[in-house]
């Protein structure tokens, strides 16, 4: 009689989908939606608000594959940074705007065609392929290992790489100051 009770509960929680799951779907689904409407939009502004969602869902998808660091740093350097940069540069362009596209259905049939073939690829793919359950992972945090390989292992390249965008940084306020006339 308990046996039968404690399969049945078995047998509706394995039916049940895990909470992890429904976030990564979630985050997913925001990634790409977000991706579609970057290459969809005709708004470039939209395009450019949508892209931080995208970068955003890769961040998420990465730390669900256990890559704290490389997550940290995607929204550091990619939404911290570009994305900003990208965003002054499309709201500092004064007629970005005004710009008139004189036929923006030139290659909407051939793209579309090729969207079609590799989406039935991926089907086929997906369908054929035998997957197998992996092993359940524990992951542990890999910024204290990484930022002991920098200030030990790997010190002398670090510090390299440092002084080389230091002198690239130079370059740059070199390159962009204004010539003072007398």
């Amino acid at each position: 009689m308990t046996e039968n009770i404690f399969s049945r509960a078995i047998a509706q929680t394995e039916k049940v989908m895990e909470v992890s799951t429904a976030v990564f779907y979630l985050i997913t689904l925001i990634t790409v939606v977000s991706a579609g409407m970057v290459a969809l939009s005709r708004n470039i502004i939209y395009s450019a608000f949508s892209l931080l969602g995208t970068f955003m869902g890769v961040a998420g998808i990465y730390v669900f594959l256990g890559a704290d660091f490389v997550a940290a740093v995607q929204l550091l350097i990619y939404v911290g940074g570009i994305l900003v940069l990208i965003l002054f540069a499309v709201m500092l362009t004064h007629r970005i705007t005004d710009v008139k596209i004189t036929n923006r259905a030139a290659g909407r049939i051939p793209a579309l065609l090729v969207v079609a073939v590799f989406v039935v690829l991926l089907i086929q793919t997906i369908k054929q392929t035998p997957w197998m359950a992996a092993k359940h992972v524990v992951f542990t945090a890999t910024t204290a290992t990484i930022g002991d390989a920098f200030l030990y292992d790997y010190l002398l390249p670090f510090e390299l790489a440092s002084l080389v965008l230091l002198g690239a940084m130079i370059g740059a306020v070199v390159l962009s100051r204004k010539e003072i006339k007398e």
